[in-house]
């Protein structure tokens, strides 16, 4: 019933304001000369044109619109036995499809018609991370909890509520749109007659935009005003069906796996950012992707680490609170694992138990056709390294592009490019003749840094100096010491040199050697000494 109030209030207001339009122009045109109600009438129509899109787009609904790989009970008959009866044991009708994607989320959604009346098409969503990442029993009570939206009809409802969202938020943003339009136009229009006083010897006028596209702003004003009522109503009642499918997850997987899940996914969630940055795209720069199916598969990399795990294990007792928010449609991780938690011992302890991907049927497989989906045209042309090939190239495709503009201030001082051994060799010789700021006050610039002088100047172009240097230092080693970036699932890439020279860590001795080539008196001496190594 809320979602049907709520839709019709859209419609009352768009009739409200397009009445207010209407009368506007009929009075227009009985009490004012006929140019002036020539004018309001294009004025009304041009404001209630935005109206009547949002109204009229009730019914361009374009379905969920995610890439996800569909799986069939053929190929993977475990999954589909392990969600068929969970949806047996949830009282709910199963859905008609299971779909992969690549985050870490689960949903479910259902093509019901007559604006929710009838039941529809189901579907559901399964993140591969969350099969990599989580145990059966988690994962069986992250399925029960999605089936419980099916069981409380969250999802025929749901298309209520989307589309009457899509028509408010559409109808304000067509007059934001036409807003920002008219002010554009209307300050080209002010900044060319400035600058036609200005050829003429005149002074400028300062260019002010505030009157325009006031129409516009005001007719949006009652929009707005819903928009932010509907967000906050369809929001509460969006937090409520969360907390009634966590008790399903409940009843149906126990009390202990569902808690433990809801912990686990918020520590998978920043472990899989984590690894899709500083792992699976990190060759990018160079044009490489991990081994096919290690894009989203290469998780279990992370996971399996001692080091990571030690982290996760954090994470999951530290959940955060969370902002509550009128507008936010779940409650907090917190408070939500603390509503579970207090719930009375229900007997069905979280044992341990094989992890969830084990219902997949040839893992790597499908992650990697579930690649074929999720990558575009470009990355999927691109190159493929096992994993310590990957790190190396992609490591020093990111330190050539950071060493670059140091490069690129060389050659304004006049060093010919070359290697990065010679690049580095001549800028130390640079540094040894006192003109190492010479070279450095090409390098880039803020305004701020581009008007100080003497040593607040060297002050401001000090970071950037000791970053390029250290990047060209890197990729000399490179070239001249066989150095390598080395895979490390425990930390960052590091850079080794061949041997035991440098036992306390390459990274570290190059910083410590590039801060004396950088002092305020030069020594250029380590950094030699280590391109001699």
């Amino acid at each position: 019933m809320r979602a049907f109030v709520l839709l019709a209030g859209f419609y009352l207001v768009a009739l409200c304001v397009l009445g207010v339009l209407a009368g506007a122009g009929t009075a227009a045109w009985v009490w004012a000369p006929h140019l002036v109600a020539i004018k309001v009438t294009v004025i009304c129509a041009l404001l209630g044109f935005p109206v009547l899109r949002g109204v009229f787009a009730l019914g361009t609904g374009t379905g969920d619109g995610e890439e996800a790989l569909p799986v069939t009970e053929t190929d993977q008959p475990e999954l589909w036995h392990a969600v068929r009866s969970l949806a047996e044991r949830s009282g709910t009708r199963a859905p008609d499809e299971i779909l992969l994607t690549g985050e870490v989320n689960a949903a479910v959604s259902e093509d019901a018609r007559l604006l929710g009346l009838l039941p529809g098409r189901r579907r559901l969503y399964l993140g591969v991370p969350l099969l990599t990442g989580l145990t059966e029993p988690q994962l069986h009570s992250v399925i029960a909890h999605e089936l419980g939206h099916y069981g409380n009809a969250d999802t025929r409802l749901a298309g209520i509520t989307r589309r009457g969202r899509d028509c408010v938020i559409r109808t304000v943003a067509a007059f934001q749109e036409r807003e920002h339009k008219r002010i554009g136009k209307e300050r080209s229009r002010q900044e060319e007659a400035a600058a036609r006083r200005l050829r003429k010897g005149r002074k400028a006028k300062r260019v002010d935009t505030r009157g325009a596209g006031f129409g516009y702003r005001m007719t949006a004003k009652p929009f707005q005003a819903y928009a932010r009522f509907y967000l906050r109503a369809t929001s509460s009642v969006g937090r409520q069906q969360e907390l009634a499918a966590d008790r399903m997850a409940v009843r149906v997987a126990g009390r202990d796996a569902t808690a433990s899940a809801l912990r686990e996914i918020a520590a998978l969630d920043a472990a899989h950012d984590f690894y899709q940055s500083r792992y699976a795209l990190l060759g990018v720069e160079a044009g490489l992707l991990p081994p096919r199916g290690e894009v989203f598969g290469g998780l279990r990399h992370l996971l399996a680490d001692p080091r990571r795990r030690s982290d996760l294990a954090e994470l999951r007792c530290e959940l955060p609170p969370g902002e509550k928010s009128p507008y936010d449609s779940h409650p907090p991780v917190a408070e939500r694992v603390r509503l579970i938690e207090a719930l009375p011992d229900d007997g069905l302890a979280a044992a341990p138990a094989r992890p969830a991907l084990t219902l997949l049927r040839e893992a790597r497989r499908v992650l990697a056709q579930l690649e074929d989906i999720i990558l575009t045209p470009e990355a999927l042309t691109m190159e493929r390294a096992d994993w310590p090939e990957l790190t190396h190239r992609g490591m020093h495709a990111l330190a050539a592009a950071a060493a670059e503009p140091l490069r690129t201030a060389l050659a304004a001082a006049g060093v010919a490019p070359g290697s990065a051994a010679g690049d580095l060799t001549a800028l130390l010789d640079r540094a040894d003749a006192g003109q190492l700021w010479l070279v450095a006050s090409h390098l880039p610039k803020s305004p701020e840094a581009a008007r100080a002088t003497g040593r607040a100047a060297q002050e401001f172009l000090r970071p950037a100096l000791e970053t390029g240097m250290r990047r060209l230092t890197e990729l000399a080693l490179v070239e001249k010491a066989g150095a390598y970036w080395e895979l490390s699932w425990s930390d960052q890439a590091r850079l080794r040199l061949p041997g035991a020279a440098y036992a306390g860590g390459t990274e570290e001795t190059v910083a410590a050697a590039v801060r004396a080539a950088a002092a305020g008196a030069p020594d250029t001496a380590p950094l030699r000494t280590l391109l001699m190594h």
